[in-house]
């Protein structure tokens, strides 16, 4: 199916120079005297890098096929990720952290993902928007320090440092935003 400017909306997967795009943000503009043009920021699916592009009404673009398989995260080493099919164990594949992005500092084993598929490849997972994670490590709260708004950082299990609210401490699990990395709230006391 061919797809216009207008149909470039986030989320929407599409093929630019030969490659599987997924578009992230956009915004229309309208200058005067001048043809309206869409302001595209979108990730490149095979390598993980992001570009901001402009895309005029007489630019039509591929959809891309893409197709999603659950898989689970077996463990990292040195830079590569390993994961292997849910319904066939003994197929496994490796991706690179720059494909997969700041996702990997949330990969926990046996996390179930969504593997994202352009032509029979698995070219990139996508996590569960949230998870719950253990805190690891975390400092003491000092009464009346609220100057940083009442946040402090702490450490999860994958080795992640994110920001959650005072209150938290070590053996805490918590629940994330794996999108943003934001703090959502405590889902058990340790």
């Amino acid at each position: 199916m061919a797809l216009g400017m207008n149909d470039l909306r986030p989320g929407v997967f599409f093929i630019y120079e030969g490659q599987p795009y997924v578009v992230l943000e956009t915004h229309h503009l309208k200058m005067q005297q001048r043809r309206p043009v869409m302001q595209t920021k979108m990730k490149n699916m095979l390598n993980g890098k992001m570009y901001e592009r402009n895309f005029q009404q007489s630019d039509s673009f591929e959809e891309a096929e893409i197709a999603y398989q659950n898989v689970k995260f077996l463990y990292a080493h040195r830079d590569e990720y390993w994961f292997a099919e849910e319904s066939n164990p003994s197929k496994r594949f490796k991706l690179i952290e720059e494909i997969i992005g700041n996702g990997v500092k949330y990969l926990k084993a046996d996390t179930i993902l969504k593997a994202v598929m352009f032509n029979q490849t698995i070219i990139n997972v996508e996590l569960p928007i949230k998870m719950d994670f253990k805190v690891i490590e975390a400092p003491p709260a000092i009464r009346g320090d609220t100057a940083q708004g009442g946040v402090k950082q702490v450490k999860i299990e994958t080795g992640a440092t994110v920001n959650v609210p005072l209150f938290i401490n070590e053996n805490d699990i918590i629940r994330l935003n794996t999108e943003s990395g934001d703090y959502v709230e405590r889902v058990n006391k340790g």
